[in-house]
C-alpha cells in the first residue's frame, strides 16, 4: 500500500543535525488486526483526516499529544483515536471543538526529536464517541466501533457502477491537477473493497476538511460514494476552469513576448537602415500640428495630455492608434476656421431666386438676417434655426444649399431619418473600440469652417430604443443658450456650435418633440400652385433633365403647354418630385431618338406627350368624376404630403336607431359625426326633419377611401352637411368643399392646413369653398392671388351659415 503524505497535524521546524533523536522501532504483528478498546486516548488534529487502511505521517509538538503518545508507548498500547478539529485555531481543543467521529489508528514507527515527536501511523477503524471520560491532561473517551456495511446482492450493480465512475472522475483529476502524480491512477484498480478504495481516493484528493470528515462520517457505502463522487465531479470542474485560464495566460504571455521579441528586432534592423528616427520625426510633426491649431486652453491642456501619453505606448500598442486617431480629430477640427459672410442683400436674392421659385417666406427671412449680420458689426450675432415643415418634394433640403451658397458659407447635411442612436449626435466614448465623434463633429470636420450651413433633414422621422433618444441629445445642439459649449463624447471637450446655421426640415410638425420644436423657429412651406409648378419645370427641372440624358438646348425644347398638360393630366402631387420623374420619361424618348440617328431639334409638344407617356391619367377633375346625390357632401383634408379631396357618403336604411361608421375613421373623426348627429336631431325641428326617421332608420356614414387610415375634426361641418342632406333630400351645391370643426352647440372653429386643403380644392376642380371665419387671414396671406380669383369663399362661424351656404333650396 502506497505511504500517503497528509498535511501534518503541526509544521515542526526541521531539527539539527547535532541532536541525537532516539528511534524506538515498534514490532507489530502484521498477521492479525489490532483490536481497538473501547475507551481510547484522543489526539486532535489540524486540518487532517486520517481513514481506515490509510497510513500517514504525524508531528506533535502540543504538551496533550506528546504526553498521550508517551503515555500509550509506555503501557504498551498503541492504539490511540485521532480526531479532526473544528477550528484549526485552537491550540488546546476540549470534546466540544473536536468532531464526534474520528479513526482509531497504530502506531507504526515513532521517532522524538527535543521538542516534538514524529510518528507513522495506519488507519484501523471508524469510530463514535458515546462518552466523554476527560480532557486533561488529554482527552480519553468511551467510542463505539463502527464496522463497514456488507453491501447485498441487491445494491451490488449499483455499488460497482459507482465505482466506476469514482474511479474515472478521480483518473481525470490527477491528469488535471498538476501536484498529483500520475502513479496514483493506478490506485482504483490496486484496491479491491470498494469502501477502501473510497477512503483512499478521498484522501487524495485536495478536498477541503469538512469534505473529507463528511466521507468519514458516511457508513453506508452507497451514500457514500454519491457524496465523493459529487466531490469530484466539483474538484474537475475547478481543475478544467484552472487549467484553460492557465493555458490562455501561457499563450497571452507567449504572444506578447513573441512580440516584443519581434519589435526589438524590427528595431535593431531600422537602425541599421537608418529608419530609426521615423517614429520621433511622426511626433515632432504632430506636435507642430497642435502647436499651430491654436486650440483654447481646456482642449490643449487634454490633448497635451493625451500627447505625453502617445510618446510612451509602443507603436505596435492598439492604444497608439486610439490616442493618434484622437490628436489627429482635434487637430483637424475648425476652432477658428471661418468664412466670411457675403452681406450683399441684392446677391443674395438674386442666389435664392435662380435656385427657386416661390417661397417668399423663406427668402424673406434670409434676407433679414444678413440685413442684421450687416448693420451689427459688433457683438455675439445669434444664428438663426429654422425649422421648414411641408409636403415632399417642395425644396426642402435644396433650400439648406441655397441659404449657403447665398451667404457664401460652406453647407453639410446630416440625414435623421430612421436614426436611434443617441451617440449619433453626441458621438461615443473614446473607451469602445472604433469610437467616432457624432455626426455633427463630423459634418462640421468634413467642411473645415466653424460656421457652416448644417441642414438637419427629416427631423421628424427620428426615433429612440435602449441606446438612447437623438432628439434629447439635440436639444443642447440646437439651444442657442447651451450649444456655444458643446461637449461631444467622443472630444470631451468644448466646441463653439453657436456660429452653425442650423436648418431642419420636416413633413409634419406633430412627430417633433415639445421641447425640440420649441427651439427652432418654425417656417411652413404649402404645396405649390399649377401655375408655380409649370414656371419651376420651365425654369428648372426642364433644362437639368435635359443636361442629365446628355442633350443639348439646341436637340430638344419643351412648349410651355407642353408642360402644363404633364402638371394638369399626369401629376396630382403638392411637390415637384412626380413631375421631374414624367419629365424625365419625355426626355429619354427623345433621347432614343437621338441616338437612333434623328438629327433636327424635336419640339415637345401636347400630341407628343401623349405618345410619350399614353393616355392623360386624370382625365376630368375629382369633383366631376363622381355623382353628388343628396348625402354625399365634399370636405378637405391635410395630409403630411399635401392637400386631399374627402368625399363623405351617407345613407340611411330602416333599422333601429343604429350608426355605422366605415373608412378607417379615427376616434377624432367619429366624434364629429357623433357630435354632428347630436346638432341634426336637437335642431331638427329648424331643419325641419321629422324625428321619426331617427326612431326607424340606422345611418351609414363612410369615408372613401376605405384603406386609407383618417382622423382629425376638420369634417365636422361635411359631416353636417352630408347629414342634413340625407335627411332633407336637398342636394349639395355643384362643385363645393369645405372644411371646418364642429362644436356640439354648432359653432365653426378654425383648422390648420388652409394652403394645402385650398390647392387640392382647386385641382380637384372645387369652385366653392366654406371655411371657418378665423381662417380668413390664413386663406388671404397664403393662399396665392392667381388661385383666390379662380375660388368663391364664403367665412362662417356657425352651422346654420353652413347650411345656408351648402345645400340647395
Amino acid at each position: 500500500m502506497a505511504d500517503l503524505k497528509l498535511p501534518i497535524e503541526e509544521h515542526i521546524p526541521e531539527h539539527d543535525e547535532q541532536s541525537s533523536p532516539q528511534v524506538h522501532d515498534i514490532l507489530l504483528e502484521e498477521e492479525r488486526k489490532p483490536i481497538v478498546p473501547d475507551e481510547i486516548s484522543i489526539l486532535p488534529l489540524r486540518e487532517s483526516v486520517i481513514y481506515p487502511m490509510l497510513i500517514a505521517p504525524l508531528s506533535i509538538s502540543r504538551d496533550g499529544g506528546i504526553k498521550l503518545i508517551d503515555d500509550a508507548v509506555s503501557g504498551n498500547n498503541r492504539v490511540i483515536g485521532v480526531v479532526a478539529q473544528r477550528d484549526p485555531q485552537f491550540d488546546e481543543p476540549g470534546f466540544d471543538g473536536i468532531h464526534e467521529y474520528g479513526c482509531a489508528v497504530i502506531i507504526r514507527t515513532l521517532v522524538k526529536l527535543p521538542d516534538s515527536v514524529r510518528l507513522i501511523v495506519q488507519g484501523i477503524q471508524r469510530f463514535r464517541i458515546v462518552e466523554r471520560i476527560s480532557e486533561a491532561p488529554y482527552m480519553r473517551a468511551r467510542i463505539e466501533v463502527i464496522d463497514e456495511p456488507e453491501v447485498t446482492e441487491e445494491g451490488a450493480e449499483e455499488i460497482e457502477a459507482l465505482r466506476r465512475t469514482v474511479a474515472a472522475m478521480f483518473e481525470q483529476a490527477i491528469r488535471l491537477s498538476p501536484g498529483l502524480p500520475d502513479e496514483l491512477r493506478s490506485l482504483t484498480q490496486a484496491v479491491n473493497e470498494t469502501n477502501v478504495m473510497a477512503d483512499l481516493v478521498a484522501a487524495h484528493m485536495h478536498l477541503n476538511v469538512q469534505d473529507k470528515q463528511k466521507v468519514l462520517e458516511t457508513i453506508n457505502l452507497e451514500d457514500r460514494l454519491k457524496a465523493l463522487l459529487e466531490m469530484l465531479v466539483r474538484e474537475v470542474r475547478v481543475l478544467e476552469l484552472t487549467s484553460k485560464v492557465q493555458t490562455e495566460v501561457n499563450t497571452e504571455l507567449s504572444k506578447s513576448q513573441r512580440e516584443y521579441y519581434l519589435r526589438e528586432q524590427l528595431k535593431a534592423i531600422q537602425r541599421e537602415l537608418g529608419e530609426g528616427e521615423d517614429r520621433g520625426e511622426e511626433l515632432d510633426d504632430l506636435r507642430l500640428k497642435i502647436d499651430q491649431a491654436n486650440l483654447p486652453a481646456e482642449t490643449l491642456k487634454e490633448v497635451n495630455r493625451e500627447y505625453d501619453r502617445l510618446k510612451r505606448i509602443n507603436p505596435g500598442s492598439p492604444e497608439y492608434s486610439v490616442a493618434r486617431t484622437y490628436i489627429d480629430t482635434i487637430v483637424a477640427l475648425p476652432w477658428h476656421e471661418a468664412t466670411v459672410d457675403n452681406l450683399d442683400l441684392l446677391h443674395a436674392m438674386e442666389v435664392l431666386n435662380h435656385d427657386h421659385y416661390g417661397l417668399d417666406k423663406i427668402k424673406d427671412r434670409i434676407i433679414e438676417f444678413l440685413a442684421v449680420r450687416k448693420v451689427k458689426s459688433t457683438g455675439v450675432i445669434r444664428q438663426p434655426i429654422l425649422c421648414f415643415i411641408g409636403p415632399p418634394g417642395v425644396g426642402k433640403t435644396s433650400l439648406g444649399r441655397s441659404i449657403a451658397d447665398a451667404m457664401g458659407r460652406k453647407d453639410t447635411r446630416l440625414s435623421l431619418g430612421g436614426m436611434r442612436d443617441e451617440a449619433e449626435i453626441r458621438g461615443h466614448r473614446r473607451t469602445y473600440i472604433g469610437a467616432l465623434p457624432g455626426q455633427v463633429i463630423q459634418g462640421i470636420k468634413r467642411v473645415g469652417t466653424n460656421n457652416p450651413v448644417v441642414v438637419l433633414d427629416e427631423i421628424d422621422k427620428l426615433g429612440s430604443d435602449h441606446r438612447g433618444d437623438p432628439s434629447s441629445a439635440l436639444l443642447e445642439v440646437l439651444d442657442p443658450e447651451q450649444n456655444s459649449t458643446f461637449r461631444d463624447h467622443y472630444l470631451d471637450t468644448p466646441f463653439d456650435l453657436s456660429k452653425v446655421f442650423f436648418v431642419a426640415t420636416a413633413n409634419r410638425l406633430d412627430t417633433i418633440p415639445a421641447a425640440l420644436r420649441d427651439r427652432m423657429e418654425v417656417i411652413e412651406l404649402g404645396g405649390y400652385t399649377e401655375e408655380e409648378k409649370v414656371e419651376i419645370a420651365v425654369r428648372h427641372l426642364v433644362p437639368k433633365q435635359i443636361s442629365e440624358h446628355g442633350l443639348r438646348p439646341s436637340q430638344i425644347v419643351f412648349k410651355r403647354e407642353a408642360v402644363r398638360k404633364l402638371v394638369r393630366y399626369y401629376t396630382r402631387e403638392a411637390g415637384v418630385r412626380n413631375l421631374e420623374r414624367e419629365i424625365g420619361s419625355v426626355v429619354r424618348k427623345v433621347t432614343r431618338q437621338v441616338a437612333e440617328g434623328r438629327t433636327s431639334k424635336m419640339t415637345v409638344t401636347e400630341r407628343f406627350i401623349e405618345t410619350a407617356l399614353g393616355s392623360p391619367r386624370y382625365l376630368h377633375d375629382v369633383i366631376r368624376e363622381r355623382q353628388i346625390t343628396p348625402g354625399i357632401a365634399v370636405g378637405l383634408a391635410w395630409t403630411p404630403v399635401g392637400g386631399e379631396v374627402l368625399f363623405i357618403e351617407t345613407t340611411k336604411m330602416a333599422g333601429t336607431k343604429g350608426l355605422i361608421v366605415t373608412g378607417q375613421l379615427g376616434d377624432v373623426m367619429k366624434e364629429s359625426i357623433t357630435a354632428a348627429l347630436s346638432f341634426i336631431r336637437s335642431h331638427s325641428e329648424t331643419l325641419k326633419i321629422d324625428m321619426s326617421q331617427f326612431e326607424k332608420n340606422d345611418i351609414h356614414v363612410h369615408v372613401p377611401a376605405g384603406a386609407v387610415p383618417k382622423d382629425g375634426p376638420s369634417a365636422g361641418v361635411t359631416m353636417l352637411t352630408a347629414l342634413v342632406s340625407l335627411f332633407t333630400g336637398r342636394l349639395v351645391r355643384p362643385r363645393l368643399a369645405m372644411t371646418g370643426e364642429l362644436t356640439l352647440s354648432g359653432q365653426v372653429l378654425p383648422v390648420g392646413g388652409i394652403k394645402e386643403k385650398v390647392l387640392a380644392a382647386q385641382r380637384a376642380g372645387v369652385e366653392s369653398l366654406i371655411l371657418p371665419e378665423q381662417n380668413q387671414k390664413d386663406y388671404y396671406e397664403e393662399v396665392p392671388a392667381d388661385i383666390q380669383k379662380l375660388l368663391t369663399v364664403q367665412f362662417v362661424n356657425r352651422a346654420e351659415q353652413v347650411l345656408k351656404y351648402a345645400l340647395e333650396k
